[in-house]
């Protein structure tokens, strides 16, 4: 496969790849599936890892790769000033900038699967008490003490569902970006497509 296609289909993995990554951390502001006062929302849903990280600024990348494969194949075959190297080139800085985009996903995530979700953890005569009781993340295994978590409903599983989500995607979401920098490498080094150039002049 030429590495413009390569590319392309990563474009095409990316994409959908951020678009969960935008609908969970739209879904985190609605903790347990409910409304609730902004500052009662998990302080780390603020920070946009899954909307800016890795919904955003892995949308560039997305559409770079997917437009490296208009300049795949055969049609300037001997010309290298037709741009092809510098484009797979580009590539890459691109890609850096999806790495980098992810990344800062996946650590929001991690943080937040850490401290655990806000929710409300008793009650006085006049409010509830929101507090964020799992601040060093030993109710990952221990699950008995999700109990403490009284309102919004399922508010653990639900934040815990949600970022480790985030986590996995944004994870996947580097590994497809570092595959580009390397694809970008040997399109900018070897050629767009050696091989199909190859065959071409065989032909002829």
């Amino acid at each position: 496969m030429c590495s413009g296609g390569f590319a392309k289909c990563l474009g095409i993995s990316l994409m959908p790849l951020a678009i969960v990554c935008v609908l969970c951390n739209i879904l985190l502001f609605f903790p347990g599936g409910q409304s609730v006062e902004s500052e009662h929302i998990t302080e780390q849903v603020w920070y946009f890892g899954g909307i800016l990280g890795s919904g955003v600024l892995m949308i560039f990348p997305a559409l770079v790769f997917l437009g490296l494969k208009n300049n795949d194949c055969c049609g300037c075959c001997g010309n290298e000033s037709c741009g092809r190297r510098f484009a797979m080139l580009s590539s890459i800085l691109f890609a850096a900038v999806g790495v980098l985009g992810a990344g800062y996903s996946v650590i929001v995530s991690a943080v937040a699967i850490n401290h655990g979700p806000r929710c409300v953890t008793g009650f006085n005569s006049t409010e509830k008490l929101w507090t964020t009781p799992f601040s060093n993340g030993d109710y990952l295994s221990n699950t008995s003490s999700w109990t403490v978590c009284k309102e919004p409903t399922n508010i653990v599983s639900w934040h815990l569902g949600l970022f480790s989500t985030l986590l996995v995607m944004g994870l996947i979401q580097m590994a497809l970006c570092g595959v580009q920098v390397v694809n970008g490498l040997l399109g900018a080094l070897c050629g767009d497509c050696c091989g199909c150039c190859g065959g071409s002049n065989d032909a002829a």
